[in-house]
């Protein structure tokens, strides 16, 4: 099944989401790889802070709420790096550096079909 990460004008910004299952999921999030698609990314459930140990790339992460507007964004997040505790959020949303850059902001509400 494919998700598809949307806009409120009905953009698609990810083609492909996948969802981080379980405990484990959830923490290796992107850990160890070296590149993505820009059309894929990773949602992780429930989150309000992540790190970026052993990644092997920058990512862009946006922090959404439960209504899935976004209350943070860190753009261009580097290796080894922590984010900091992200109060509103409840999910995560991880992607290729520079893919939701110009594309996302922090207020915007966007939606998850299948």
């Amino acid at each position: 099944m494919t998700v598809v990460l949307k806009n409120e004008n009905g953009e698609v910004l990810l083609e492909n989401l996948k969802e981080a299952q379980g405990f484990y999921g959830r923490f290796k999030g992107l850990m160890g790889k070296t590149s993505m698609p820009n059309h894929e990314g990773l949602r992780i459930t429930p989150c309000n802070s992540i790190h970026c140990f052993f990644m092997k790339m920058n990512i862009d992460v946006l922090f959404l709420d439960e209504d899935l507007c976004v209350v943070h964004t860190i753009f261009d997040m580097k290796p080894w790096r922590i984010s900091k505790v992200v109060k509103d959020s409840r999910s995560v949303i991880e992607t290729k550096s520079g893919v939701l850059k110009d594309r996302v902001s922090t207020g915007d509400c966007l939606s998850v079909e299948d």
